[in-house]
């Protein structure tokens, strides 16, 4: 398994995060953000015990190669 980091928000203080990340053994995206932790909107969803809710910046689509047309993986990996 293979990592690649396709990018970092560049509006994100000290550049940690959020980031989006490919992995090429399984063809999914990984994507790191803020943790929701607000109880009102997690009681809007339904949850599974093995899965969690993170916040993303709608700015950070544009590193999926589907919307800003690349068809690779990203140079930062």
């Amino acid at each position: 398994m293979t990592l690649h980091k396709l990018g970092k928000d560049p509006d994100s203080p000290e550049g940690k995060s959020p980031t989006v990340y490919y992995d090429d053994a399984t063809d999914n995206y990984l994507l790191q953000g803020w943790k929701v932790l607000d109880d009102d909107r997690l009681g809007q969803m339904d949850i599974p015990e093995h899965e969690t809710v993170i916040e993303f910046p709608k700015r950070m689509m544009q590193f999926f190669p589907e919307v800003n047309g690349s068809g690779g993986t990203g140079t930062d990996s």
